[in-house]
């Protein structure tokens, strides 16, 4: 049987409020029963909510408290306001506690990852967290980060990403060594800032670091699938983000302007209406919520502030896969590659702690 994973939640994070949250976990919880909630926030708000969800009711803890972090405040504000006593704040606690195996919350993004630096302390040797996310593309999905934490990141910090990056592919997508590439501008390797030219060089010299480096990709290898894991800056990675998701609505928008327009692609669209309603999957961006914060020594997954019950469902998904197959131990792992790059035997490390696991 499966070990049960329990999910620490910022219930009073996002733009919607605590009942797509409760939705959203509920409807996960059909698909991983094994899955225990603790969820912070008010309670005269909560448990309303929570009663109309019994499964989930039976499952799930509420931890009071009054304080309740905008989404228009400063890191450095919501530190102050909330430390040690707000919904965002506590759920980190219980991750760092020991008492929960994860955390998720829908809040400020900033204020997140100030408090996840603070609370949770980042891992030794990593300079500075990156936000990642996972990626559809037409091979496969991948991961691309950093997506918004760390803007304007040195040489040093793109290595991280990298191998933090392989680290969280290797966890979901059960591989040995992903392919990972830089962004840049161009694939020659006289292009791009000295910061990723310097990345690069490093890169390329380490074997054996728990990942493959391909080289530099351009905007279109993402869509491609072509690595396994894109690394770039803040900055850059939450542009291209959001380009994405506007894209995928304009497309999905287009589509259906065009399928309406009279009674011949009405009938069409009826008539392809199993594949269209594939597509519609495959573009909605709440099938793919849910960035996972790295760097830090726990795992904290950040879901769209505006998402729905749908989209907050998909992010509690990427928490409990993330926690399930133990990101922490395989960032770890990661460090320990690069750092011993070269010596064959460190590639046994994931397998030792499969089998320690599941003895």
């Amino acid at each position: 049987m499966a070990k049960n994973i329990t999910i620490s939640v910022d219930a009073m994070g996002g733009d919607n409020g605590p009942e797509i949250v409760l939705l959203g976990a509920k409807m996960s919880l059909l698909e991983r029963p094994n899955t225990k909630y603790i969820f912070h926030g008010r309670e005269d708000e909560l448990k309303p909510i929570l009663k109309k969800y019994p499964e989930l009711e039976a499952v799930s803890e509420i931890r009071h408290c009054d304080v309740v972090i905008s989404m228009d405040e400063k890191p450095t504000q919501a530190l102050r306001k909330g430390r040690g006593n707000s919904s965002m704040w506590n759920a980190l606690q219980s991750v760092a506690d020991g008492e929960a195996d994860a955390a998720i919350s829908g809040g400020n993004t900033g204020a997140l990852m100030a408090m996840a630096t603070f609370c949770l302390r980042p891992m030794e040797g990593i300079s500075r967290p990156a936000l990642a996310a996972i990626w559809p593309t037409l091979r496969t999905e991948i991961v691309v980060l950093d997506v918004g934490a760390t803007v304007g990141a040195d040489a040093q910090q793109l290595i991280d990403f990298s191998i933090l990056g392989a680290a969280m592919a290797r966890a979901l997508f059960d591989m040995k060594e992903p392919t990972v590439g830089l962004l840049n501008v161009g694939v020659e390797e006289v292009k791009g800032l000295d910061a990723v030219k310097e990345a690069a060089k490093e890169l390329s010299s380490h074997t054996g670091g728990g990942y493959q480096y391909h080289g530099f990709v351009e905007g279109d290898d993402i869509g491609k699938g072509t690595v396994d894991v894109v690394v770039t800056e803040g900055f850059t990675g939450n542009i291209a983000l959001k380009t994405a998701e506007g894209t995928a609505r304009q497309v999905g928008t287009y589509l259906r302007t065009a399928l309406t327009q009279n009674w011949v692609t009405k009938l069409g669209a009826l008539i392809a209406s199993g594949g269209l309603r594939t597509l519609r999957n495959k573009m909605d961006p709440r099938n793919a919520n849910g960035a996972v914060f790295l760097g830090v020594n726990g795992i904290v997954i950040k879901s769209h502030g505006g998402t729905d019950e749908i989209g907050f469902k998909s992010a509690l998904g990427v928490t409990y896969e993330i926690a399930h197959n133990r990101l922490m131990d395989r960032i770890k792992n990661g460090l320990k590659r690069y750092e011993k790059s070269g010596v064959s035997e460190e590639h046994d490390d994931d397998k030792k702690n499969d089998e320690v696991a599941s003895a």
